[in-house]
């Protein structure tokens, strides 16, 4: 259901950033690629997504984590090969891949990940 909203703002004149959440409960490369292919569909439909954001799953003080449903996060080597390979397989219709130095740190997103294809860091928030 997710797509459609997003679908429905780019419609609607929204452009918007996207993002996933690796680490936790999905089941591995696998799931990593079907989210790949279906925002790369959705951008060529629409051309309204901005940038792409791969996000490492946090767990200390989750929820999920806690009651044993969820693992520790991703492998620095998962994140690496996961913002690798998501500047493979968005372009050129995503071009703009962001690493989150927040989740991963300002060193590891610096000296790896705008190595391993990411253009961008990001991510304060307020």
């Amino acid at each position: 259901r997710w797509l459609e909203v997003v679908e429905a703002a780019h419609w609607a004149g929204l452009r918007t950033t996207s993002t996933i959440m690796a680490g936790h409960l999905e089941y591995g490369p696998t799931t990593w690629a079907a989210h790949l292919d279906a925002l790369r569909q959705l951008q060529y439909r629409t051309g309204g997504i901005t940038e792409f954001v791969p996000l490492p799953f946090v767990h200390m003080e989750a929820p999920v984590y806690l009651k044993g449903g969820a693992r520790r996060g991703p492998t620095l080597r998962e994140c690496v090969l996961l913002h690798a390979v998501a500047r493979l397989a968005l372009f050129p219709a995503i071009t703009n891949i962001q690493a989150s130095w927040v989740k991963m740190g300002p060193e590891r997103a610096s000296a790896l990940l705008l190595r391993a294809g990411c253009n961008d860091m990001g991510g304060t928030l307020m």
